[in-house]
């Protein structure tokens, strides 16, 4: 097993979550599941929690990035959580209008270990009123 491969399937165990692997990056696909609504019909494909790393350098570091759809009220504790753990919060922003609840999207992201970025996101997870699960 190369060690890509290998860093990849223990990325995806940290996260629980299982692994893509797709032009040299690998992902970990999770979801959050709470109802939601978008325009008064039942929706789940909107809750998606995507974790990913990519452009892994000989020193082990790669670019490590997350978009979480999260709850307006769980924004504050996972948001200090991200930071706390010195992680960028480049965007956090709605996708769809008229949901109820209004669920927002975070986008996080890291130049470093990719093990250590799936620890720090596990550990901010629990600031989530329920956790990403794997699909």
């Amino acid at each position: 097993m190369n060690n890509f491969t290998s860093i990849c399937a223990q990325f995806s165990a940290i996260l629980k979550g299982k692994s893509t692997i797709n032009k040299g990056s690998c992902s970990v696909s999770l979801h959050r599941n709470f109802p939601v609504t978008i325009q008064g019909r039942k929706s789940t494909s909107v809750l998606p929690a995507g974790i990913l790393f990519e452009s892994l350098d000989q020193n082990g570091q790669a670019l490590c990035l997350a978009e979480i759809a999260i709850l307006q009220e769980e924004i504050p504790a996972f948001m200090q959580s991200i930071i706390q753990q010195n992680l960028i919060v480049s965007a956090l922003h709605n996708h769809w209008l008229f949901m109820n609840p209004q669920i927002m999207y975070i986008h996080i992201q890291s130049v470093e270990s990719p093990l250590s970025f799936a620890q720090k996101m596990s550990r901010a997870f629990s600031y989530l009123r329920s956790p990403p699960e794997g699909e």
